[in-house]
């Protein structure tokens, strides 16, 4: 065996040597199914039809400690087990046998749960605000994944090896910050600030904790930041750690959540838990299924997972459900109570986002400290050390860009090249697409890094959630492209990524008008408008294969989430290949001392506005023409110095709605200076399909239209000259 291979179970090489025929022999004919070869053990022939089952399953399907492969990270060897039962059970579930916790144990893990209902109790009733409800029908759940399951280090919380847990419910807080409590890593005074200004502990959970990963809040979008974190550990950092994801019964409305599903079962990521919190009461009505969980069972099985049925508030059943798990990811449908141990309150509508009443805290929490036997507290598992150290800072192009001045480039295509040949500088770099890899060019990185790809198929939601949780703990660098309208629709997630403080890279291509004869559906027109609004976002549009190359390097060694606009018409390299880019430095492509107007472009139309610069020298006019590399932050300094140059004249030309983009940003910045104009061309209202030319010249953002434009505004000035 090498050095550090995990131990083969003895029975997995029975069930490995020659397939099947390993059951039957190893020489000779098969014998037919059920038969019992002569060579048998006697231990083993009781559990024949099951290791026969199993023996004809692929490689990949068994017990990943049984059989190593570069899609299951690698673990301890199961070679403790000495029964044909337990050497069946292994080669299904890649983890440790369940054993059942003694009395005491059970009793601890009780009394934690109703320890971690009084500390939410205490605490909203303090804040005046908050969930106790949605908390309390999680204790159980919380104390045996805490103080039973998990494995981490309470102090270390980030540890890269420890377990992970994601609280999609995120309105359950208070249960999750008396966790920490419960476990040494805050004082029980801290809960007393629960949504206070001055407090950490705010009303959902945010990266500004130590122990929170990502924020939630948005219900429906743990699970897939979860997936993403499970998919890091297991094909990037092959490691140990495994993760837990609880999710109430109402979000299980959201669609986002159904994506997730769909990823987890299609990727069988067997280190992923989800619970589902089935308390039966939504927010302002019973959740749509209520307590039928043999519905939320089926509905998981049908998306590929091991579900679970359980009374979430026994304590032992849920230890035995987390104890379970197949090559599969495992949900555990826990059947709950809202409110569960408050009198009067328990299972009733209308107390969703309601603290209890001072005096009538003080009364359930006598009632349920009456129920604790003892005051002992448990302390969780240390994990098994085997995540990789990853350095992901200061990551460089293995070598300068190689363009040509004047060959024709797609900036889609060079988003492609380039990601490509980061992939190159650092194994961490990754790339995920929602089938869209053909025209995003993100095919390009697949081709040469295809183990570190993730296609997310058409589910651009869930894609942003999966960036966010391979990024988390700084284990990657993720980019993560489709055509820049589809992200519309993820505009939630990209908004939530930004409250998780997350570091992830986006790319948004077939952007504006000018692809032509797809249509309006296919045309990114509201992209600088929704990245602009983004919090700390930095929003790149190049305007060439050579500023592409460079936007690509900067992102990925950028903090927040950046946005790259790239364009489908292929326009030529105007850059040299050593030229330096920075963000929120524009560039002044074209300049003379007679300009007499700045006009403004981005990706296709900075080059309609050299094409109308060309058109206008014929005539004796000069215009002055800058390309803003970053629309945020944008360059104001550079701006306003040419505006005033050419007699505080400026036209914008962008390939977007006249809202949000490059036009009002402009406007931003020179708003209150004296002497500016500014003057604005956009498309100006719902395009259609049509030739690129075509469709530039009809919502004037031609050269055609940049020249009349430049000629309207040296006109105005010599008549009020």
């Amino acid at each position: 065996m090498a050095p550090g291979a995990p131990a083969r179970c003895p029975w997995s090489r029975l069930l490995s040597a020659g397939g099947a025929g390993g059951l039957r022999g190893r020489t000779g004919p098969a014998s037919p199914v059920g038969a019992e070869p002569p060579s048998l053990p006697p231990a083993l022939r009781p559990s024949l039809p099951r290791l026969l089952f199993l023996s004809a399953l692929p490689s990949e399907a068994r017990c990943s400690r049984s059989s190593p492969s570069a899609a299951a990270p690698p673990g301890p060897g199961c070679c403790r087990h000495t029964t044909p039962a337990a050497a069946a059970d292994c080669c299904l579930a890649p983890m440790e046998d369940y054993h059942k916790p003694d009395q005491q144990t059970l009793q601890a893990l009780k009394d934690t749960a109703n320890r971690l209902r009084i500390s939410s109790i205490k605490a909203t009733t303090a804040a005046g605000s908050g969930h106790p409800t949605s908390c309390c029908s999680a204790a159980e759940i919380m104390s045996v994944l805490f103080f039973h399951t998990m494995k981490y280090k309470v102090q270390d919380p980030r540890n890269a090896s420890n377990d992970r847990f994601v609280l999609s419910k995120g309105h359950a807080a208070p249960i999750l910050y008396s966790v920490w409590a419960e476990a040494g890593f805050l004082q029980e005074t801290d809960l007393l600030n629960l949504r206070k200004i001055d407090s950490v502990l705010e009303g959902h959970p945010v990266p500004r904790q130590a122990f929170t990963d990502v924020a939630t809040g948005s219900l429906g979008q743990g699970l897939g930041a979860a997936c993403g974190m499970a998919y890091t550990g297991k094909f990037f950092d092959r490691a140990s750690y495994r993760v837990y994801c609880l999710l109430g019964d109402g979000e299980l409305s959201e669609g986002s959540v159904w994506e997730a599903m769909a990823f987890a079962g299609f990727y069988k990521l067997d280190n992923l838990v989800a619970i589902f919190d089935v308390n039966r009461l939504g927010q302002s009505d019973p959740a749509p299924l209520q307590h039928h969980v043999e519905i939320y069972q089926k509905r998981c099985e049908a998306f590929g997972w091991h579900a679970i049925i359980v009374d979430g508030h026994s304590v032992e059943e849920l230890c035995k459900a987390f104890g379970q798990a197949k090559h599969q990811p495992t949900a555990i449908i826990a059947k709950t109570f809202k409110g569960k141990g408050i009198s009067g309150v328990e299972d009733k509508e209308s107390w969703h986002g309601k603290p209890l009443p001072k005096n009538m805290a003080e009364q359930v929490i006598l009632e349920i400290d009456e129920k604790i036997q003892n005051k002992k507290k448990l302390s969780p598992a240390l994990p098994e050390e085997d995540a990789p150290v990853v350095n992901i800072r200061n990551i460089k192009m293995p070598s300068p860009p190689s363009y040509k001045v004047g060959e024709k480039w797609a900036t889609r295509k060079a988003y492609g090249v380039a990601l490509a040949k980061l992939g190159h500088a650092n194994d961490r770099v990754i790339a995920l697409d929602g089938d869209t890899k053909n025209s995003t060019f993100s095919e390009l990185f697949k081709k040469d890094h295809p183990s570190r790809y993730i296609e997310c198929y058409i589910a651009e939601q869930n894609m942003v959630s999966i960036a966010v949780g391979c990024a988390t703990r700084d284990r990657t660098v993720a980019f993560a492209s489709t055509f820049a309208t589809f992200f519309t629709r993820a505009f939630d997630q990209i908004r939530m990524a930004a409250i998780s403080e997350s570091n992830i890279n986006l790319c948004g291509s077939h952007c504006g008008v000018s692809i032509g004869e797809d249509g309006p559906s296919q045309m990114g027109l509201e992209d600088l408008s929704m990245f602009r609004a983004v919090p700390n976002a930095t929003v790149f549009y190049p305007g060439d294969a050579v500023a592409t190359e460079k936007a690509v390097e900067i992102a990925a060694n950028t903090k927040g989430i950046c946005f790259i606009r790239t364009s489908r018409p292929e326009n030529p390299v105007i850059y040299n290949n050593n030229e330096d880019f920075h963000i929120g430095q524009a560039k002044v492509v074209l300049k003379s001392k007679d300009d007499q107007v700045t006009v403004i472009g981005a990706g296709v139309t900075l080059h309609e506005a050299l094409s109308a610069a060309e058109q206008l020298r014929k005539e004796k006019i000069f215009i002055r023409v800058i390309d803003p590399f970053t629309i945020k932050p944008l360059d104001k300094k550079t701006i306003l110095e040419n505006a005033r140059a050419t007699k505080g004249r400026i036209i914008t030309v962008e390939d977007h709605y006249h809202e949000g983009g490059i036009g009002e940003a402009v406007c931003a910045a020179v708003v209150g200076e004296p002497g500016i104009t500014v003057n604005r061309l956009a498309v100006s209202h719902v395009p259609r399909s049509g030739k690129s030319a075509e469709l530039l010249k009809m919502f004037g953002i031609d050269k055609d239209a940049i020249v009349q434009a430049v000629k309207v505004a040296v006109s105005k000035s010599r008549n009020a000259e």
